[in-house]
């Protein structure tokens, strides 16, 4: 098992790849504080874990990643209940109807900024100080091809993106002397639900833009693939990968 005795925070839990992250994790022997939003999601995917004799388990946390007191609370309860925290995967995000930058208003680019860009900062400073201490950590956040490239979304989006790259980099980078590990995933195309959730009402000229490129893309993906590769950079088999950003897209990007 690769991932036993582990503990694991993953947000944006309650489905798409975080919850495969989440089922995995459980799979290879981890204990995954699945923290997301809908709590009845939450509490669904912990008794399948429990039923299908995953040697981990899950421990559902009903939160709100924008939140500085759910970000606080969540690492409180791996602490208290687990008496460590070892990985974090920042996966929660929003996509952002692919608004292209002469129609994106203040408050699309402020929510879209506040879920995938702070909260990861939050988590990972907040998990940072328990980390730390015992020079053991990896980060594991959910980027996206948008942040290695210009037109896969709207502006919003590829400009948190970049940010999480960025982010990423800083972090691995900076705390590798500290034994901390951070790497970013950055999935093309995977069949979730955030499209349809942040695609309700797209614009009609970002998004023929964002899909000009679609016609060559080998294929789309699934979350377990994602997961499968979250479960690598997680593991201590991935132990010399650092302040990547990795590219999972069946080759998109290399054309």
């Amino acid at each position: 098992m690769r991932l036993e005795n582990k503990v694991a925070i993953v947000t944006g839990a309650s489905s798409g790849m975080g919850r495969s992250i989440a089922e995995s994790f459980a799979a290879e022997g981890a204990t995954v504080i699945a923290f997301a939003r809908r709590q009845e999601r939450l509490l669904e995917l912990a008794e399948a874990v429990a039923a299908s004799g995953a040697p981990g388990s899950i421990i559902a946390f009903e939160g709100d990643v924008t939140s500085g007191q759910s970000i606080d609370d969540v690492v409180k309860l791996a602490i208290d209940s687990c008496g460590k925290l070892d990985i974090v995967v920042n996966n929660a995000g929003i996509m952002d109807e692919m608004v292209p930058a002469a129609e994106v208003t203040d408050e699309l680019w402020a929510n879209v900024f506040d879920v995938n860009v702070t909260a990861v900062m939050r988590m990972t400073r907040r998990a940072l100080a328990e980390m730390l201490p015992r020079e053991y950590g990896v980060f594991v956040n959910t980027a996206s091809i948008g942040g290695l490239f210009g037109s896969r979304a709207g502006a919003a989006y590829t400009a948190s993106k970049h940010a999480v790259v960025g982010f990423t980099k800083s972090v691995g980078y900076q705390y590798a002397v500290k034994g901390i590990r951070a790497n970013a995933i950055c999935p093309g195309a995977v069949e979730t639900e955030i499209a349809a959730a942040g695609m309700t009402n797209p614009s009609a000229f970002g998004l023929e833009r964002a899909m000009s490129g679609m016609g060559i893309n080998p294929r789309t993906g699934s979350s377990q693939e994602i997961a499968q590769v979250a479960v690598f950079l997680a593991s201590d088999e991935s132990s010399f990968v650092n302040a990547v950003a990795l590219p999972v897209d069946a080759g998109w990007s290399a054309y």
